[in-house]
């Protein structure tokens, strides 16, 4: 059993990312932490394999509790998980080793393939002798870190889903487009549109409002979410 650390401040998302790692076989919550001071205290004080890790804690960036951890002799991997799309971090986070980058927000299926490329990699890490070739080292770093993760839900494809956020983006925050609109601006059915803005929806980067006219039933319009700074 994979014995995993949530370091997160806002509640919300911690409870989300607490229940998103118990539904995942194989991994239990060890504990959770707000601050990058409780984390370092609960590492010190119980065992624990991979720390989900918040880059942007109230009283610590990430980066410093990663080498605060190595610091202070803890050996277990970390994920990062932050709102940040700056590459500076990214880039930070690859030289202290930390073994993935899970921006947010993100759904379930997010993260749960992190765990199990995870899981596959400590797996293989485990029953595995010392490597003899360079293609050994080259399939264990491509398991952790495919180039192509399964994020998205069956019958969309990256593409479509950048398309769609790029037209959203575009509308700016304070306007909104029905599925009937993003399909015109993509060239896609009203279904197929439909299902994008909702996984959106879903994942916290659109919003649903209600339009209403003159007569009939409201129609729902969607609304792009600008990520906070985390």
């Amino acid at each position: 059993m994979i014995r995993v650390l949530v370091v997160e401040d806002e509640p919300i998302a911690a409870a989300a990312h607490v229940a998103y790692v118990a539904r995942v076989p194989g991994f239990e919550v060890a504990g959770q932490a707000g601050t990058a001071a409780d984390a370092l205290r609960m590492l010190a004080k119980a065992p624990v394999d991979l720390v989900l890790l918040d880059m942007n804690l109230p009283d610590q960036h990430g980066l410093a509790i990663v080498r605060a951890m190595r610091a202070a002799g803890h050996s277990a991997d970390v994920i990062a998980v932050t709102s940040a799309r700056d590459l500076g971090v990214v880039r930070g986070a690859v030289s202290q080793g930390v073994v993935q980058y899970l921006l947010k927000p993100f759904a379930f299926a997010a993260l749960r393939d992190k765990l199990e490329r995870y899981r596959t990699y400590r797996d293989q890490i485990d029953a595995q002798p010392p490597v003899a070739a360079q293609h050994e080292v080259d399939r264990l770093l491509t398991t952790l870190r495919g180039a192509n993760p399964a994020t998205l839900p069956k019958g969309l494809s990256p593409e479509s889903l950048d398309a769609v956020s790029a037209l959203l983006k575009a509308a700016g925050t304070g306007t909104g487009m029905s599925a009937a609109e993003v399909a015109q601006g993509i060239g896609a059915s009203r279904v197929t549109a439909r299902r994008y803005l909702e996984y959106l929806a879903d994942i916290g980067l659109a919003l649903r409002h209600a339009r209403y006219r003159s007569s009939g039933r409201p129609e729902v319009e969607f609304r792009w979410v600008t990520p906070g700074p985390k």
